[in-house]
Order: structure tokens, then sequence, then C-alpha cells
């Protein structure tokens, strides 16, 4: 019986692992999307976004059309977060998104990542600074790995689904996140405490609270400036419109608000969310 139980719960998994990344959140595919202030306050600076595994620069069209309201120059970066490596991905991808933000000749340089994205940042500035660098704001990043990917990377279909980046973010000590150590940059880091109802068995799998893909205690990483828990969900945290808020605070600022808020998410889809209790 147990067994049984056993086989069950991984055919489940893998049916939302399949559902979650393969259906839901969209093939993984390269581009820049790049936008100008039009009208308002104009703002020497520009932001380089950095969206998560599986996503496509569109998940960050929400956080940038209000960065890009907020005056910013805002350069959002599509990459093949299933098809290769991170160094791949951060040798290869990554310096374009810079490139293009140099063309307006910022005085500075900001960051605004998701998931996976965090980790891309993380391993370019250990080698390399930006030049004119300014502040980063991760969202939900698994900066100490998933417990996600430790209980699936062998299985085909997570190989299938994930690529080699997705083979890099365990827990364990040799993992990928945890040979990058601190920072030594100004880093605001938000993650939530919820999951999508989708995310139920991986929930499941993780301590303590949880966004349905990292822990929050996975979210911190030492160095960072601030760090913010939000009643929001791994997929959609970017749309969450007082997490915008907090983001533009923080890179004008380098601090977070810290609002207060009702428990209730308020991120469209998340309202098909629940709060983790592990």
């Amino acid at each position: 019986m147990a067994k049984k139980k056993n086989i069950l719960f991984r055919l489940g998994v893998l049916a939302l692992l399949f559902f979650t990344l393969a259906g839901f959140t969209g093939c993984s595919k390269t581009g820049i999307s790049i936008q100008k202030p039009t009208r308002g306050t104009v703002r020497d600076e520009c932001v380089v976004l950095v969206h998560g595994m599986g996503r496509t620069l569109h998940s960050m069209d929400n956080m940038q059309e209000r960065l890009t309201a907020a005056g910013y120059h805002t350069v959002s970066l599509g990459y093949p977060s299933t098809q290769k490596s991170i160094d791949e991905i951060v040798t290869g991808h990554f310096p374009d998104a810079l490139q293009q933000c140099g063309q307006f000749n910022p005085a500075a340089i900001h960051f605004v990542s998701h998931s996976l994205g965090g980790i891309i940042l993380r391993a370019h500035f250990k080698t390399e600074k930006t030049e004119n660098m300014g502040r980063v704001v991760m969202l939900s990043p698994p900066n100490h790995g998933s417990e996600v990917t430790d209980r699936f990377k062998d299985w085909w279909l997570y190989q299938w689904l994930n690529g080699p980046a997705g083979q890099q973010l365990g827990t364990d000590s040799a993992s990928y996140p945890n040979q990058l150590g601190p920072v030594d940059y100004p880093v605001g880091i938000i993650t939530g405490n919820r999951y999508f109802f989708i995310d139920y068995w991986l929930s499941a799998i993780i301590p303590g609270l949880d966004d349905g893909k990292v822990s929050v205690e996975s979210a911190r990483l030492e160095g960072m400036t601030d760090f913010l828990v939000v009643d929001e969900t791994h997929p959609f945290i970017m749309d969450a419109e007082y997490v915008q808020d907090e983001t533009l605070h923080f890179l004008e600022n380098g601090t977070f608000k810290h609002q207060k808020k009702a428990l209730a998410p308020v991120s469209g889809v998340d309202w098909f969310s629940f709060p983790s209790d592990n």
C-alpha cells in the first residue's frame, strides 16, 4: 500500500510539474524588450529585468511597464532557461541586456529578477561588477536551492522540462547557488509564503513557509540589504501592484517600505492560492 501511494504521489507531482512548467508558464524563448519613458519624469537610469525558469520575458511585462512609467529606461531579457546551463546563460545571453542598457548612457544600472534570474545575476556579479552598478531586487530567488530539485532532478520528465539549469538548483552545499557566496552590493529580496493550488504537492515537500517552489529561508542571502515576505505565490509575485511598489521603493531608496496589507493576495490568479503551513 505504501509503495502504491508513493507511485501515485510521484505521478501526481509529475503531472503538476508538467502543467505548471510546460502548459502554464509557457516555453522558454530568447529576445529583448526595450522600453523608454515617454512622459513625466525621465530618469537617467536603466533597469534590467531577468525572468525565471520556464518563463519568457513577457512574464515580466507588468513589472517592466510599471518601471518604465516611473521614468526608468528598461530592458527585459528573454533567454533559453530550460535549454542551457547557468554559466552558458550568464556568458551567452546576459551581456546582451547590459549592452542594450548601455546605449542610454545611464548614471546607474539596476536589476530586477525573478526566481532563476536572481541566480544568474549573482553568478555574473561574482566575477564581474557592472559599471555604474545600481541596486538589485530579487523576487522569489532560490538562493540556497530548492527541495523540489532535490526530489525530482533525477526524473526524466523533470530533466526534460527544466534542462541543465534545473539540475543545478539543489540545496546541497555543492549546488550552484550555494557556491556563489554572499553579495557585496545592494540587494533587496521579496519572497512569497503562499502556493498556487497546482503547486500543492510541491509545497508539501518544502520545509517551513514557501511559495510552492522555494522556501522563505532559501530566499535569504548573506549580505542582503533588506528582506520582505509577502502573501503571494511563486509564479505571480511580480504582478502584484504592492510588490511593484516595494520594488520601486528599493530601487529609489535602498530599502523596502514594508507596507502592511491584508492576507488575501491581490495579483489576479493568486486568488487561487493558499498559505503554506509546513
